[in-house]
Parts: C-alpha cells; structure tokens; sequence
C-alpha cells in the first residue's frame, strides 16, 4: 500500500525569495522598516536573497503575524493578497498565467497549493449550479485565521479579475463574526459578501468556469506544468491536514477510525495524534468538518433526507445524526437547509 506524502508545520519547502521577498516589498511600499517583519524569528533579512533558502509553514506565518502586528489597519490583508498570484514562483505562475479559463486555473491552485497556498488548504465543491472554493486550515494560528483567509481570498479574487478581464461574481462566506474594516470587503471584494456561516468560501455560478480567457493557452499550461512537475515531483505535496481531508473525505462512508487512518500515512496513532497536536487539532474533530461538508452535498446536490444522510455516514439513526451536527455545527439540519438555499446571505455588506 502506498503511503500517503504530506509536509508539516517544520517541514522546509516555501522559497523564502518569493513569499518572504513579497512581504518585505509589501512593508517597503508603506514606509516602514522591512526589519518589523523578522523579529522574534530564526529568519534573518540576508538569507531572503538567497535562492536555496526555504521557509517552514510557521516561519511564513510568523512574517505574517508581525505584519498583522505592525499594520493593524482592516485593509493590510486584502492589499497583500492581490499581488500573491499568479506570483513569481517559475513554471507554477506560468501555468497560472496561461490558464484558459477559471477552472483550469483552480485546478492549478489545488494542484500546486503547498506552494501557492501553503497556510489554507483550498477544495472544490459542487452544489448545484455554483462551484465552491473553500479553505481550510493547513497551517495557520486562531488568531491569524482571519488575516490569511481574507489574504487567499482577495488573492484569487485579483487573479482571476486581473486574468478574465473582468470582476467576476463571486459570492464570499466568512466564518467569522463581522468585523470593524467592513468597508474593506466591499472594496475589495464587492457588495455579496456574508459572515457567520459554516465555512470559510467563494462561490460562483458554474457558467464562469468554462468562459475563455483572452491569454489562455491550452499548449503553454501542458508545457509549464510538465516542467514544474519534472522541478517538485510527479505528485505535489498537500499539508497533513490537507492530505487528512481528502483521505478521510474519500472514505467517510466507511467511517474510519484513527487506526486505519494512521496506517494509511504510514504512522503509528500516538505519532499520528501528536503531529495533529502540533496542528491545534485532532482526528476526531478532523473526521467531523468531513463530514458536515459531506452533509452540505448530500442535501444541496441529492435532496437526502436526515436517514438518508445517517445511514450514508454511517449512524445508527437520524436522531443520532442530527444531534451530531448540532455539535459540529451548531445547526440543525432545518437550519443548515435553509442556510443552503439562501446561498447570498442576509448579512451582505
């Protein structure tokens, strides 16, 4: 059996000459002192020249947090977040750059995502007739959460704005309280935008992803991704609890267990369970955000019922199931229907 390949919050693969070099450009265009970016940190400016110098997910994260720090201001997060893609990153940006339309080029993102989006995780779903971006955690802190969501968010935004040739009408979900900078999302982001909702998202009408860009080029995606693969590998790494979520999603009919979970990335479950420590989380908790997105599907793309999802998930009863997603959630299935079938929200900005 093949075991499952992943990095983790130590694991050294983010060019520090890409990331890094954008923060400090970020701070030298406000005026300040790039120096804010490296304190209390094992990076040191000098080594952000050099070419061979990778960064871990946690010291990506703490540049970020010292710039959240030094630039409290609502729109820090938006701003950096328009110049990360299709970014400077060799052949992965030039696939980007050269994707024919936005599904090729979301495809590329999850693709290359330990590269372009080493701190969230992004997924595809399909619920009817939108598709949905969504994020979640690969490695990033609580209290950053919100900074890099709205970061990712406004960079995909940029790009496929900047690559169309048009603002295209994405509908944005923040799981989050609403915040002060308000005006930010509107700015930056566009009027359909909504807080207090189950998952961190962007979703679109399905039309848009086969609708030609004017640079696209089928030939120039093949050969820039052959290219990148030959540099990183046939099989791009994911994080650990990317890797987890696509695994566990894979089989969540089959309600796995941490035994045979552990066995598949090759670990033993004390091992297993102290790396998803590390990650502020654990299988079980993991196993649950499966299985409330899995839910989502079920009801917005099949109509299941709540027996229809139990015996599907693997509950003894729907009574059991639904007492479980008021846990997970904090909804009810009533209430997570209605949720679905008012995908705009009431909370617009």
């Amino acid at each position: 059996m093949t075991t499952i390949a992943c990095y983790q919050a130590n694991s050294r693969f983010i060019p520090a000459a890409y990331q890094a070099a954008q923060a400090i450009e970020f701070v030298q265009r406000q005026g300040l002192d790039d120096a804010l970016l490296f304190r209390g940190g094992t990076l040191h400016r000098a080594e952000v020249g050099h070419a061979n110098r990778l960064l871990t997910p946690a010291e990506y994260l703490h540049l970020l947090d010292n710039l959240a720090l030094a630039m409290p201001e609502g729109e820090t997060s938006f701003l950096l977040g328009e110049q990360l893609l299709p970014g400077h990153l060799g052949p992965i940006s030039h696939a980007l750059l050269q994707a024919g339309n936005l599904g090729q080029a979301l495809d590329l993102l999850l693709r290359y995502q330990a590269w372009l989006s080493p701190l969230l995780a992004p997924h595809l779903m399909h619920l009817g007739k939108q598709t949905v971006l969504y994020w979640t955690d690969s490695y990033v802190s609580t209290r950053l959460r919100g900074f890099v969501t709205e970061m990712m968010m406004s960079a995909v935004s940029g790009m496929s704005r900047w690559l169309s040739g048009e603002r295209l009408p994405w509908q944005y979900s923040f799981n989050r309280t609403k915040p002060a900078h308000i005006e930010q999302y509107s700015v930056h982001l566009g009027s359909n935008v909504r807080f207090n909702a189950y998952f961190d998202a962007m979703a679109i009408d399905n039309s848009w992803l086969d609708r030609p860009w004017p640079r696209g080029s089928a030939l120039g995606v093949g050969m820039t991704k052959l290219e990148a693969d030959r540099q990183i590998g046939e099989h791009a790494p994911r994080s650990l609890l990317a890797a987890l979520y696509d695994h566990l999603h894979k089989h969540v009919r089959m309600t796995p267990t941490l035994e045979q979970t552990c066995s598949a990335f090759g670990s033993s479950p004390a091992t297993f369970k102290r790396h998803l420590a590390l990650h502020g989380t654990h299988f079980q908790a993991e196993l649950d955000l499966v299985r409330t997105h899995t839910t989502l599907q079920l009801i917005h793309n099949h109509g299941y019922s709540n027996e229809q999802i139990a015996a599907y998930l693997g509950f003894h009863d729907a009574n059991n199931f639904r007492r479980s997603l008021k846990r997970w959630t904090g909804l009810t299935p009533s209430s997570l229907r209605s949720e679905i079938l008012d995908p705009a929200g009431k909370q617009a900005c």
